[in-house]
């Protein structure tokens, strides 16, 4: 350690002040959680576990038998949207409807397939 020199008392404690603070935050680096969006970051990048697999596969079936139960239109707007995870431009495309339209029918085929799941039960959630 250096000898102190009182001719420089003020640089001497704004050092020890700026360590002092270095040491803190090293120290609370090690305490940190991740955010949420963090740890929602690193889940997307790791394998599912077969459990996982399993719930996915179950949840998907229920998806697509309860979208089938609807009347069309609505069956196959939410078989797109919902089970094959098309956008709304890709669906318009693809039917050749405009935007609103499937949006509304989105909406609508949202709202029955809760009733659907409402009145059927669900396994999850």
């Amino acid at each position: 350690m250096a000898a102190f020199d009182q001719q420089y008392e003020k640089a001497w404690l704004c050092r020890i002040a700026t360590n002092k603070c270095l040491d803190y935050l090293k120290r609370a680096e090690r305490k940190t959680f991740p955010t949420e969006d963090e740890y929602f970051l690193t889940q997307q990048n790791r394998a599912p576990s077969p459990e996982e697999n399993i719930l996915e596969t179950e949840v998907r079936k229920q998806l697509y038998e309860r979208c089938s139960l609807l009347k069309t239109p609505y069956r196959e707007v939410a078989l797109d949207y919902f089970y094959k995870e098309l956008s709304v431009a890709e669906i318009a495309s693809k039917t050749g409807k405009n935007r609103k339209t499937i949006q509304t029918q989105i909406y609508r085929a949202k709202a029955m397939l809760k009733k659907k799941y409402l009145e059927g039960g669900q396994l999850y959630g």
